[in-house]
């Protein structure tokens, strides 16, 4: 197995020792000993050590990187030391200890916890190198953590629905009335905008007070029993997205992502902060439903232009 070995032999400062310090523990890097600093060789890993010798050069200081191509046995040995399950535990621990206090703790305040919790999980899973069941498993809980706080937010918020997926005929969705839960927020405005640029143009919209007044022809989306809501570890914008074969879509693709992370958690997005402080204002500015829909639609479009050329300049 291929290795890449950076060799710190003399750093000038305290400025640059500390950098290294910091990098190298972002990296979750295995430290040999002082100075001595391991990853398993990948075009990413590899270029980061280099910047970080760069870094140490240009501070005065001497440092070396080397490949190495170790053995079996020798890589077994390495490999215990990115070992991540203790950090993985020390999470599901925290998330278990969430769900506990979801009923009485203040929601904002476990909102936060969640979110601290999902960023910490993307944190720990950026330098797993070597994935076990740990991994899926710290996943798995926190997302139900996340899941057990928006419901104590909203209990209408659905439970992922069992069975799997479906396409279905895009004609038989056609000028019809679909409806999802009130007081729109980042799943269901996005499902609806998806609604109208790629599935129904002429689509009509109830939003539902109460789930049980639910028209008896309209097409639910967002809530318990509806056609299109959580399932398989998606939310509700990804199950339409593949319920209509909308999947090749590189920007849809993206926008789902970024859906998911702030509807579930899960990856952390780039985007996804400034897309919900957008969202939020724009919330606030429009009191009706129907307000909010045309107004953030206006701001997915734009996403969407911007991650369509993002793609199609990628494939150059």
């Amino acid at each position: 197995m291929n290795w890449s070995l950076l060799v710190v032999a003399q750093s000038a400062s305290n400025a640059a020792r500390m950098r290294v310090w910091r990098e190298i523990k972002a990296l979750g890097a295995a430290i040999l000993r002082d100075g001595v600093y391991l990853l398993p060789a990948s075009e990413a890993t590899t270029a980061a050590l280099a910047a970080l010798a760069d870094a140490v050069h240009d501070a005065g200081g001497q440092a070396y990187l080397m490949p190495v191509d170790a053995g079996d046995d020798q890589s077994v040995r390495w490999r215990d030391l990115f070992d991540r399950t203790h950090d993985y535990s020390a999470l599901i621990e925290r998330a278990q200890k969430l769900v506990a206090q979801v009923r009485s703790g203040d929601i904002e305040t476990l909102r936060r916890v969640a979110r601290a919790l999902d960023q910490e999980t993307q944190a720990v899973v950026a330098i797993d190198y070597f994935a076990g069941p740990a991994r899926e498993q710290a996943q798995q809980a926190v997302a139900q953590a996340r899941a057990a706080v928006e419901r104590r937010a909203d209990p209408t918020e659905p439970r992922a629905a069992k069975g799997r997926m479906r396409r279905v005929d895009p004609a038989d969705y056609k000028k019809r009335v679909w409806t999802t839960r009130a007081q729109l927020w980042i799943d269901r405005v996005a499902c609806a905008w998806l609604i109208l640029r790629f599935i129904d143009p002429a689509a009509r919209f109830v939003w539902l007070k109460r789930v049980a007044d639910k028209p008896k022809r309209a097409v639910g989306f967002d809530f318990d029993g509806a056609e299109f809501t959580h399932r398989d570890g998606r939310v509700s914008f990804e199950v339409l997205r593949s319920s209509f074969g909308l999947d090749d879509d590189g920007a849809l693709l993206r926008l789902g992502t970024i859906v998911h992370a702030l509807d579930t958690g899960g990856a952390t997005v780039a985007e996804a902060a400034g897309i919900e402080s957008l969202l939020a204002g724009l919330r606030r500015l429009h009191a009706s439903d129907d307000g909010f829909l045309s107004a953030a639609s206006l701001a997915f479009d734009g996403w969407y232009a911007a991650f369509s050329a993002a793609s199609e300049e990628a494939r150059k």
